[in-house]
């Protein structure tokens, strides 16, 4: 959890931590364009072989896709079943034994989709993640989620953080 203002930096220190505990992020994009996000990794000495990306903004917004193997491409944000594909080929794909999934904005999936379904198809990813072994890191902003979502989200993961409590 992190204030509207801090995502961006929380994304950033996210990966940075995953990086560091020697396991490959897989980032599920529902708040920038891939471009953008590789832009800020690379300011931050993060070079786009550490990581994969799945980018649920560019095709939305009209931007130009590029092919490459690091990168998958949905057409919205609310494309559940395009997603969950995408999480499982690129989770097969990620040759380190150690993966780690960042979905940077859960706040952003809510836009898209109702709460009940959105509470549904996170559920489902946490499960996923439990079977194949794999962490995963939910980021998203305070005060932007229904208390229903937060009080579910409590349920089925292990912990909730929040952003200011990481600086100190």
């Amino acid at each position: 959890m992190s204030a509207p203002e801090d995502t961006n930096a929380m994304n950033t220190r996210v990966i940075k931590k995953i990086l560091a505990d020697k396991c490959t992020p897989l980032v599920i994009s529902l708040n920038q364009p891939c471009q953008v996000l590789v832009k800020s990794y690379a300011k931050e000495g993060i070079t786009p072989d550490q990581y994969y990306i799945i980018d649920a903004v560019t095709h939305y917004a009209g931007g130009t896709m590029h092919p490459d193997s690091h990168i998958r491409y949905i057409n919205h944000p609310a494309d559940l079943t395009g997603l969950g594909i995408a999480i499982t080929e690129l989770l097969k794909q990620i040759p380190s034994p150690c993966k780690c999934i960042l979905f940077d904005s859960v706040s952003m999936l809510m836009i898209h989709i109702p709460t009940a379904t959105a509470s549904r198809f996170l559920q489902f990813v946490v499960n996923k993640l439990k079977i194949s072994e794999v962490s995963g890191i939910f980021l998203c902003v305070e005060k932007g989620l229904d208390p229903v979502i937060l009080s579910q989200m409590t349920a089925f993961v292990d912990k909730i953080v929040d952003f200011d409590d990481m600086q100190k």
